[in-house]
């Protein structure tokens, strides 16, 4: 199970800047009182954000957010990615269990402000499964019976908001596959779930440059996987 959810902690920073929400979903933000050249800096921080698994490199890439969320007050999208960002920190990041619980605890609140600002419900909800997906990589052993069943009752909330966002099919498939085949899990049984994801990622189109767009290259590195052979069909050659 550890060395299931290092997989998972490696896979977070494989990033994807290719699926997007729809425009009837995604709230525009809100950028009309922002500084020119706002769009602009957000959108390369983005890049930035999506580019790096270096947790000291994304907590940097969070202190922008941090200015862009004072420039911007009223778009939610600073504070969703600075979610984001401290969320990557905390699956990448190679500190103490205490540590990255903070940074949890962190992304959780600027998950708040999001919601407060107008976020995307959806969207919002498919974070905070993976923030919990997190907090339970911390602790596989002591977490896996409180965060994997929180992991799916949050993404059925999101899935009855939105059952078109393609993230909700990545994080649950990462949920299915780490989840031990006697507990109704195992690669199998999430791959199904991951090619619903492929076929939803397929059929979005981009909403504006800023809205969320990560997932899609992950979930397709998980699909691939199965078509390599596994140690034990490999040693029956």
């Amino acid at each position: 199970m550890k060395n299931a959810l290092l997989v998972l902690a490696f896979a977070a920073s494989s990033l994807s800047a290719t699926a997007q929400q729809s425009a009837a979903k995604v709230p525009v933000a809100t950028t009309a009182a922002a500084p020119a050249g706002y769009t602009d800096m957000m959108a390369a921080t983005i890049t930035e954000l999506t580019s790096t698994g270096d947790p000291a490199k994304l907590l940097e890439i969070v202190s922008k957010l941090e200015r862009a969320a004072a420039a911007a007050p009223t778009d939610w999208l600073p504070q969703y990615y600075q979610a984001y960002g401290r969320m990557l920190a905390c699956f990448t990041s190679k500190e103490e269990g205490d540590v990255k619980d903070k940074y949890l605890d962190q992304a959780e609140a600027s998950l708040a402000q999001a919601r407060k600002l107008g976020g995307d419900e959806s969207e919002l909800l498919v974070l905070q499964a993976y923030i919990y997906q997190a907090r339970l990589g911390i602790s596989p052993m002591a977490r896996s019976g409180k965060y994997s069943r929180m992991v799916a009752e949050v993404l059925g909330q999101a899935k009855g908001l939105n059952p078109a966002n393609p993230r909700i099919y990545l994080v649950e498939g990462n949920n299915l596959h780490f989840t031990p085949k006697m507990f109704g899990g195992g690669p199998e049984v999430a791959k199904p779930v991951f090619e619903e994801g492929k076929a939803r990622f397929a059929a979005f189109k981009p909403a504006n440059s800023l809205a969320p767009n990560w997932g899609e290259r992950q979930l397709l590195s998980r699909l691939k996987a199965y078509e390599q052979p596994s140690p034990t069909q490999a040693a029956a050659k």
